[in-house]
């Protein structure tokens, strides 16, 4: 079974600079999670959900490669029998001619 998660979208105090440290912005996450589903072994959405924007929330992360890491170590620890997860945090509006993203996909 497969897990999608499109357009997570919320704000967060994310990045190196200034003004990214004192107003939160816009994110985007998308997540593909894999596992092997049987005997009711499954993985609450909503859960993964929740647990994203909490540890982004309380992290306040300033590099999207570290907050890639945070959000992953979290998600497997809850959900140990994931085999892969591919995850995409996306910042729209910090530049004005595009949006930036960042994504790294594991093998369990």
């Amino acid at each position: 079974m497969t897990i999608h998660i499109e357009a997570l979208t919320f704000d967060v105090i994310i990045g190196l600079l200034d003004y990214e440290r004192e107003r939160p912005q816009r994110v985007i996450i998308d997540l593909d999670a894999s596992y092997d589903y049987h005997n009711e072994a499954f993985i609450d959405y909503a859960d993964m959900v929740f647990l994203i924007q909490k540890e982004l929330k309380e992290k306040r992360y300033e590099l999207l490669e570290e907050a890639l890491l945070g959000i992953k170590n979290i998600l497997y620890s809850t959900y140990p029998h994931m085999q892969t997860l591919t995850l995409k945090i996306a910042k729209p509006d910090i530049l004005s001619e595009c949006s930036v993203a960042l994504s790294n996909t594991w093998e369990f």
